[in-house]
């Protein structure tokens, strides 16, 4: 039985796991950290990534968790006027074939952990950092530092990195760029919707669009809780440690000075209501230029450290998703040896996850539009609605239209 080490716990590495399993292979699956678990908060899930997920028999336990929005609205930042919406529930699994749902991050990575950690052929190991590696036409090896200091190498078929942002794996391949500051910043806040105002609580997908800034709301655990997404234009405030930081409330509340009343009484709310604001500088990688970026021989990426994009598309962990979906065709085309495997993977996925990456970027702009270009945003919102929002090649997984 072939074998595959993945490095990295998070969901792109244990989505991977899962889908190498049912693969066929054998998974040795390391992670640095002292547990398995997810720093951050909501998730929104596409038809496209939640098909993947219901396909790996996590139908059940995903929508014991998940919230199904009936609807996602566009709302100016600056009056709270609507600009469009789109309907989701039903009607978008009529039209794509899978459910838009929004789940706690924690809660998606625990259901996919859940479902591999009893798994006979999965080894799950923590506190082990990888180190560099090596292939030949045999193996790759593998060389990692346990939480003790002592070093072990590892062989395998093949290496994935699912290893995120600042991917080792993605670092010892050649000739594939690293990360890029954004120049954006995201203030991230969970807070019970019972202990907010009655106006301000919402079970629907609420898009706030201003100039240079926006923020997305939408519910979680059965909408109990509600998750709130603010990103604005900035550098990190001098003396940042880390990418997930203390947010201070009334810088947020400075940059959505000139938005309408009902937004900064939400902020507020939040506050009051008992949630902590938390800060991450967005980084990005640029759009994946070819099959190489993502598999070089008996080695692939997968996830953030292949494609990390910008989120006003809402994919990242889509994305990381379908990775390990296409991962898992690939590996059970058993006439090809390993690295021609992981070719077809890469063949399979790096002009989608450029386009989403791309679309992402420009969502950005048009998100944070000033002057004449958000006057016809908001214009062409109000007129074309819901044609302007959905996105068929996305959601259906078809193929990338041209000029994408």
């Amino acid at each position: 039985m072939h074998q595959i080490l993945i490095a990295g716990g998070g969901i792109a590495g244990l989505a991977a796991a899962l889908a190498s399993h049912r693969a066929g292979w054998q998974v040795r699956l390391h992670e640095r950290a002292n547990a398995f678990g997810e720093v951050g908060a909501g998730v929104q899930l596409g038809p496209n990534a939640v098909r993947c997920l219901d396909a790996w028999g996590l139908a059940a336990p995903l929508r014991a968790l998940a919230c199904r929005p009936p609807l996602l609205q566009v709302r100016s930042a600056l009056d709270g006027r609507e600009l469009a919406r789109m309907r989701l529930g039903r009607e978008m699994s009529e039209r794509h074939g899978g459910d838009y749902l929004t789940i706690h991050r924690a809660d998606l990575h625990g259901a996919l952990l859940s479902a591999v950690q009893d798994l006979t052929e999965v080894q799950l190991q923590l506190q082990h950092e990888l180190l560099d590696f090596t292939e030949d036409d045999a193996a790759v090896r593998t060389r990692l530092r346990c939480a003790d200091g002592h070093e072990l190498q590892v062989e395998s078929d093949v290496l994935l990195g699912a290893d995120g942002l600042h991917s080792r794996v993605r670092a010892l391949l050649p000739g594939v760029a690293g990360e890029l500051p954004v120049g954006h910043l995201a203030y991230r806040a969970v807070v019970a919707q019972q202990a907010l105002p009655a106006p301000l609580r919402s079970q629907v997908v609420t898009a706030w669009l201003g100039p240079g800034l926006h923020l997305v709301h939408y519910p979680l655990r059965a909408g109990e809780l509600l998750n709130l997404v603010a990103i604005r234009h900035g550098q990190p405030p001098a003396g940042l440690q880390g990418w997930d930081c203390a947010a201070s409330e009334s810088q947020l509340l400075a940059a959505l000075d000139g938005t309408c009343a009902p937004l900064q009484d939400l902020v507020r709310a939040a506050g009051q209501a008992g949630g902590v604001w938390r800060l991450w500088p967005l980084a990005e990688r640029a759009p994946v230029a070819g099959a190489h970026e993502m598999a070089q021989g008996r080695v692939a990426l997968a996830g953030d450290a292949a494609h990390a994009m910008r989120p006003y598309l809402a994919q990242g962990a889509g994305m990381a998703i379908e990775d390990a979906m296409q991962l898992q065709r690939a590996l059970a085309m058993e006439a090809l040896e390993p690295p021609l495997r992981l070719r077809r993977y890469a063949l399979a996925r790096w002009q989608r996850v450029a386009a989403v990456q791309r679309r992402s970027r420009r969502n950005g702009r048009i998100f944070h539009a000033v002057g004449p270009v958000r006057l016809a945003r908001d214009l062409s919102l109000r007129l074309l609605g819901e044609r302007i929002l959905d996105v068929p090649w996305l959601y259906r997984g078809g193929p990338v239209p041209k000029g994408e």
